[in-house]
């Protein structure tokens, strides 16, 4: 949460005052932290339910295998362990601002955080750009699944390069009897060096792949929206397609603003800590810190929700999973949405200056295109 003198994005280290006794002057009454403990369990609770209920929808389903599904799960494995490795144990340090966990598991926690919220905004961006591909350049190749496991790879070595600096500088402090894991950085107090780490940490995991998204997606936007054959009415298998499409585009679309809205407020707070230290030593501080990280730390249980809502596949998928619920009935129909192989593909016929699109059906060949076709899955 930030220190009077010393400053952590990934843990909170806010109050120098503290006894013996473990009490800080920032320490809450039972119930306040009762109310907070079950807002977070309930976090955790569906973040990693949720995500975890995604990813086995995906793996365990071969008709779900496609390249913009691989990169779904890994967007849910990264959402699933930030729930459950650092909502969790930031909440017991934020709310006590005492470290329980060990000098290994401080490293990890100023490491883990912004690897995956690398991980979840890259894992968007690569959605985005796959679906940027299939449906602005729908001629061009598109990414095999060797290709795709392996820019996935390089998305999670690339956050842990980003990630590492901070991971360096951790240390354990004892003040007062009370043990802290922060982050000593290097030079004069550090202030210079923690500010320029912190800012191009924030506009690479946060502004720019939020932009890129945001233009892309317009293209996307434009593209779908005013697409029509001139001569032809878009009807049938066609104007399937196009729906399909449409609906994935406003699917992804929101996860994205989700993922904004829910990390913005939070990156102001650690932004404007830069500038005004001072605001770490105020008492309603824990209160503020408390509710922002827990909108931060909520993008990780919406987007289950938000595939379950908008798609019917997904939708099959969790009542498959909740099947033992007495509530939860599923039906034939559900586990044909997922196991069912045929796949439509689009043949391709240009015509002068303009493009006649046929829909046809062909035998599924295990999320790869056939010859002289190309896989055009209409939803997730």
């Amino acid at each position: 949460m930030g220190v009077c003198t010393v400053f952590t994005d990934a843990n909170v280290s806010f109050i120098p005052e503290i006894n013996t006794t473990g009490i800080t002057i920032f320490s809450m009454p039972g119930w306040k932290l009762a109310l907070w403990a079950s807002a977070y369990l309930t976090l955790v609770l569906v973040a990693v339910t949720g995500n975890a209920t995604v990813i086995w929808i995906i793996l365990a389903h071969q008709r779900m295998r496609t390249v913009t599904n691989y990169f779904i799960v890994n967007l849910a494995l990264a959402d699933l362990c930030m729930a459950a490795f650092n909502a969790a144990f930031n909440f017991v340090y934020a709310s006590h601002n005492i470290w329980y966990f060990g000098h290994a598991f401080c490293y990890f926690q100023n490491l883990f955080p912004i690897t995956a919220m690398f991980v979840s905004i890259y894992s968007m961006t690569a959605i985005t750009a796959d679906r940027y591909m299939a449906i602005v350049h729908p001629f061009q190749p598109r990414l095999s699944a060797p290709s795709t496991k392996a820019v996935i790879a390089g998305i999670w070595l690339v956050a842990l390069a980003l990630a590492f600096p901070q991971c360096f500088y951790s240390t354990i402090t004892t003040e007062q009897g009370a043990t802290k894991c922060i982050v000593a950085w290097p030079g004069d107090g550090g202030g210079m060096t923690r500010l320029l780490y912190h800012l191009v940490v924030i506009a690479l995991i946060y502004f720019l792949p939020l932009v890129v998204m945001f233009v892309a997606y317009t293209v996307i936007g434009l593209t779908l929206w005013r697409r029509t054959v001139p001569g032809h009415q878009i009807h049938g298998a066609n104007l399937r397609y196009l729906q399909a499409k449409k609906k994935f585009v406003k699917t992804m679309v929101l996860v994205v603003v989700t993922f904004a809205v829910c990390w913005l407020p939070y990156h102001l707070y650690f932004i404007l800590g830069n500038f005004q230290e001072d605001i770490y030593c105020h008492k309603f501080i824990q209160q503020v810190y408390l509710a922002l990280f827990w909108l931060a730390m909520s993008s990780t249980m919406y987007n289950p929700i938000i595939y379950c809502c908008l798609n019917r596949r997904f939708r099959s998928g969790f009542r498959l999973a909740f099947r033992c619920c007495p509530w939860v009935t599923p039906t034939e129909k559900d586990k044909l949405e997922l196991t069912h192989t045929p796949s439509l593909s689009m043949k391709v016929k240009r015509c002068h200056t303009k493009e006649i699109v046929f829909m046809v059906l062909s035998e599924a060949t295990n999320g790869q295109p056939a010859d002289g076709h190309f896989e055009v899955p209409t939803e997730l």
